[in-house]
């Protein structure tokens, strides 16, 4: 099941409890010591940056398939609504800084010891930083075939699991994503989608529709959930999707964002007799947001196309964010996942 670590940051005392968060999820991930010190290091950066040069924000933590696919890494995200970064390139460089009491190289100490860290920050609009730590470094960088996807996880009133999960399977030239909601939250959610998630790894080479079907037994002995698959063919230049339940997704377009509806129904209780599959093509710049009902239905599509075309964890970090409000706070775990078309290390 989705275990997540959110660590509002507003003081100093709450750098600590960043670095712990990331010590525990690196314990549970299997990673050892090495790549725990790094995943501290940048969990402390991240805080003490939150504290610094944005007033306060949220650092949150997920754990995710390592790129390799034989092992579990750490995802960190630092997200806040502070003044932003007019020029993010000069802010990774050591030396830079704003603050006077700063040596200026906590996001260059970041972008060394992290297996990937993306960093967007607009004048005005806040920063987000997302930073993910492998089992083991990986020097020269390996690219995956076919689309990147991204996603980030959080949890009601900050609840150790969310009911929610997402994951992602290249195979036989189609990738797959798929966002899952178990019903309520709590750890009997989390069970639902984390089963989703183990029976796409069995059923990705099949078509939306029949992932659905085989997801609906699979998760019969849990109490169900809210589910959707998209699945791109690069070949075909083609993106086909399906849902059942309350899931959101938004395609962009040339001609700019269309939803793609999920059909009613509970996989694993109530399954529709017809599960109708949505076709249509996918370009170099289109993008594909999905979200579960933990995001308010309304929310904006951003604009920025420097944040469009970033990585799709940053991406789907910015939605989150932007999306809520703390006059309206989330009613339920809440996920983001973007599908992109291009590959990020």
């Amino acid at each position: 099941m989705s275990r997540v670590w959110e660590v509002p940051v507003h003081d100093s005392t709450r750098v600590r409890d960043a670095r712990t968060a990331v010590r525990e999820a690196c314990g549970q991930a299997g990673l050892g010591p090495d790549r725990t010190a790094a995943g501290e290091l940048v969990a402390t950066e991240l805080a003490t940056n939150l504290l610094r040069h944005a007033g306060g924000g949220t650092l949150v933590v997920n754990l995710v398939a390592s790129p390799s696919g034989t092992g579990t890494s750490v995802r960190l995200f630092a997200l806040d609504h502070g003044p932003g970064i007019a020029d993010v390139a000069a802010a990774l460089r050591d030396g830079c800084t704003t603050a006077e009491s700063s040596l200026g190289a906590g996001l260059g100490s970041c972008l060394r010891n992290a297996d990937a860290f993306r960093l967007y920050g607009a004048p005005g609009r806040g920063t987000v930083a997302t930073a993910r730590i492998d089992p083991e470094r990986e020097r020269g960088g390996r690219t995956a075939e076919g689309p990147s996807a991204g996603g980030i996880v959080v949890s009601l009133a900050r609840a150790e699991t969310s009911g929610d999960a997402w994951d992602c399977v290249r195979r036989e030239g189609r990738t797959t994503l798929l966002l899952a909601d178990g019903l309520g939250h709590g750890p009997k959610a989390g069970h639902a989608s984390t089963a989703a998630v183990t029976e796409l790894r069995r059923a990705a080479h099949l078509p939306p529709p029949e992932i659905l079907r085989r997801l609906h037994g699979a998760l019969r002995p849990t109490r169900g959930a809210a589910v959707a698959v998209a699945q791109v063919d690069t070949a075909k230049g083609e993106l086909a999707f399906s849902g059942v339940g309350n899931i959101g997704a938004r395609l962009r377009t040339p001609d700019g964002w269309t939803s793609l509806v999920s059909h009613p129904g509970i996989v694993g209780a109530y399954f529709p007799a017809h599960v109708p599959l949505r076709r249509v093509p996918w370009h170099r710049d289109s993008l594909l947001v999905v979200h579960s009902d933990g995001l308010p239905s309304r929310w904006t599509p951003p604009e920025d196309p420097r944040l469009l075309a970033h990585d799709p964890s940053v991406l789907a970090a910015a939605v989150l964010r932007d999306a809520g409000s703390p006059a309206r706070p989330p009613r339920d775990d809440t996920s983001v996942a973007v599908l992109a078309p291009d590959p990020c290390p």
